[in-house]
């Protein structure tokens, strides 16, 4: 069904053309599922992208072959692509937050392909999506149909994502990073889901995933990259027990683990940072938006505690625990609220789960990062560039990307700009937001190891929110576990882990696949 050959990718919109992908080959059958694993910057969603014909035509160059039930694509008139885009081929893309428009409404984004590419009536349409919505299991589906993006979990949002994407019955669905940033009891509910859809509809699936247990639950095949080459290709049982490329090895060798660092001893005199008083948070519903003044949505349910100075916090729980209200609760985010937030620093910051989102496309990375700097006032421009360099120096990253913009950074590149940015005004707390769930398994362990040495070196306390209990278990000394808005359970690392008393922390840790 699909036939790539010899594709090759070259970024033009720098000073020196970057090739991204060089002599990709690929097939793909019908009802097979294939997948491409490899680091942030291998080249497998540029891959995946081409063969979607979702690339720019503008400042990228593009050579090879694309072969679709024999077809070619890759040099295919934009009209002809728009044909096969949502109705032969689909994707569904790794975060549904930003590819959902947050303007409208579930059901109209749902029914969208079906409105470009059939002449259905509205009523069968609208029938085909309520239909669509329970295949992907949500429920209460007429509800969802009238909702926005942001009145839904991540779990939700990426059902729905997969529902727009299935709703004209495509022949090949590539699914780029799915999972990703979904807590393990949701990744496995999507998993079993694509399953289902692949049995039932007979759709071919393109998996993309840097999380190599997920591809051998399951992908027939998988193709291994590494800095846009094919390294090691095959069945998976064969890939995963005896691979013969040391890279391969590498990503096996780095699936996460429980582990345990050596983390500082904690200092009986330590001084407060944050105290968190009986904090509640609400939304309010307002012509189909969630907005602040309300009892109409409680989000976080009288939430206490206390962190001090330079400890690493974890803050742990499923999607849609009001793990993220919490946190921009406590940086000012929402007005809605109750209780007392009281910061014995200044300046406190965030770095959040979308590196991309986060950051203006439109800018260079110097530019952003100056930016705080000029809202303060008081430096010059030579001053803010040398603490714009100093920053990304810090985070491993040398001057040269001060020129670039992000979207010509690779995922764990853009997330370190994002921390580089929250250092840019000497915080003394950070709070970050599933800062490493978007990022595969190497590039995760070195944004451990930098959050660590910001901790050790400049002393910054950081409250680290996450659904990875193996991260959390790696880089915290404490833990709050929320569920459904509350704070079902806080204590010593070794506590909760070793000894946790509420039933849903032993779910979770169960789910983890940690059991003491």
């Amino acid at each position: 069904m699909l036939e790539v050959t010899d594709l090759h990718i070259e970024i033009e919109d720098s000073i020196i053309p970057e090739t991204v992908v060089y002599d990709f080959d690929i097939t793909v059958s019908p009802g097979e599922i294939v997948g491409i694993v490899g680091e942030s910057g291998s080249g497998k969603s540029m891959s995946a992208l081409a063969i979607a014909g979702l690339l720019s035509r503008k400042d990228m160059k593009k050579k090879g072959s694309i072969m679709f039930e024999g077809e070619e694509l890759l040099t295919a008139p934009r009209s002809h692509l728009r044909s096969i885009q949502g109705d032969d081929i689909a994707v569904v893309f790794q975060e549904p937050m930003t590819s959902l428009n947050p303007v409208k409404t579930i059901g109209y984004q749902v029914e969208e392909a079906l409105r470009i590419h059939s002449d259905l009536p509205d009523e069968e349409i609208k029938k085909r999506a309520l239909d669509m919505l329970r295949d992907v299991e949500l429920d209460d589906v007429e509800s969802i149909y009238e909702k926005y993006p942001h009145e839904l979990s991540g779990g939700m949002r990426q059902r729905v994502m997969i529902a727009a994407a299935l709703i004209c019955n495509p022949k090949l669905l590539i699914a780029d990073e799915p999972t990703t940033a979904l807590d393990v009891t949701i990744q496995a509910q999507i998993i079993e889901l694509l399953k289902k859809i692949n049995r039932q509809m007979g759709t071919a699936i393109l998996f993309i995933s840097h999380d190599l247990s997920v591809i051998r639950s399951l992908c027939s095949r998988v193709l291994v990259m590494n800095k846009g080459r094919i390294v090691e290709s095959g069945l998976v049982d064969e890939v995963f027990d005896h691979p013969k490329e040391e890279y391969t090895k590498h990503l096996i060798e780095a699936i996460p683990k429980f582990k345990k660092i050596a983390k500082p001893s904690q200092d009986p005199d330590r001084k407060p940072i944050l105290e968190v008083k009986n904090v509640s948070a609400r939304y309010k519903k307002v012509s189909g938006f969630f907005v602040p003044g309300t009892k109409q949505k409680l989000v976080v349910k009288d939430a206490s505690f206390t962190m001090y100075d330079g400890e690493i916090m974890g803050l742990v729980g499923e999607s849609g625990s009001g793990k993220t209200t919490l946190g921009k609760t406590i940086l000012g985010m929402l007005d809605d609220t109750d209780g007392r937030i009281i910061h014995y620093s200044e300046m406190p910051q965030m770095v959040f789960q979308d590196p991309y989102g986060s950051l203006n496309p439109t800018r260079t990375v110097g530019w952003i990062l100056e930016e705080p700097l000029r809202i303060k006032g008081g430096y010059t421009a030579k001053e803010r560039r040398e603490r714009a360099k100093s920053m990304l120096s810090l985070v491993g990253l040398d001057e040269t990307y001060l020129k670039r913009r992000p979207k010509a950074l690779s995922g764990g590149q853009r997330q370190r700009v994002c921390i580089a940015l929250a250092l840019m005004l000497g915080p003394k707390l950070i709070i970050a937001d599933e800062p490493v769930s978007a990022l595969d398994v190497t590039v995760q362990e070195q944004v451990i190891n930098l959050l660590i040495k910001l901790n050790r070196e400049l002393g910054i306390a950081i409250l680290f929110i996450s659904h990875d209990l193996k991260v959390v278990y790696e880089l915290c000394s404490r833990v709050i576990v929320m569920k459904d808005g509350r704070i079902v359970e806080q204590g010593t690392d070794e506590e909760i882990y070793n000894d946790p008393k509420d039933p849903y922390t032993k779910q979770l840790l169960s789910s983890a696949g940690y059991l003491k």
